[in-house]
């Protein structure tokens, strides 16, 4: 092997290296402002898991500012928002295969849409900033009203909730809450729920 070709191969392996390195410390200080969570919901057969990122309120205005109105989120940070279901549920009355979706949502004043993408994607948004979503892959898309809180919710949040024969998946930052029913075909009886 030449020279040259021993100094080409070294420098290469430097720049993939700093590459490597620089990748992970942006890696890190993204999550540091929006560490990730997951939320499970289990009752009796039922199985529902929620992978975010949750970003910080820091006296921003979040829905409409940070968070434009009538424009596709990610529902949170950094990686796109996943959500999975281990049996076909309904929806706010309509039929969620069983399976593993995307979650995204497009905030508006009084409503947001909520969609369930097929496709899982490798980060949230692209480098123009825009979410990643490809809307031929939607397989469920819904509305829901917006309920205003009394209270700041300082850290973007996702939870379950149960509500008779629903569980209700929430999502509430700042002064903003939105639920969206979930079922089985029979009413859950029991429940539990870890973070």
């Amino acid at each position: 092997m030449s020279r040259n070709t021993k100094l080409i191969l070294k420098i290469g392996g430097i720049v993939v290296f700093l590459g490597l390195i620089i990748v992970f410390i942006l890696r890190y200080t993204t999550k540091a402002h929006s560490p990730q969570d997951t939320i499970i919901y289990e009752q009796a057969d039922l199985k529902l898991e929620v992978f975010y990122n949750r970003p910080y309120k820091k006296d921003r205005e979040i829905f409409g500012n940070l968070v434009p109105y009538n424009e596709v989120w990610r529902t949170g940070a950094n990686e796109a928002t996943t959500f999975e279901t281990n049996t076909d549920i309904l929806v706010d009355g309509s039929l969620l295969e069983a399976g593993k979706y995307t979650l995204w949502t497009i905030p508006m004043e009084n409503s947001w849409k909520i969609i369930f993408n097929s496709k899982m994607y490798p980060w949230g948004i692209n480098l123009d900033k825009e979410a990643y979503r490809d809307s031929k892959f939607d397989s469920l898309v819904l509305e829901r009203p917006v309920e205003e809180l009394d209270s700041v919710i300082e850290q973007f949040t996702i939870l379950f909730e149960q509500n008779g024969e629903f569980v209700n998946m929430v999502l509430a930052w700042d002064e903003t809450s939105v639920s969206v029913p979930l079922k089985t075909e029979e009413a859950p009886t029991g429940t539990s729920y870890t973070e």
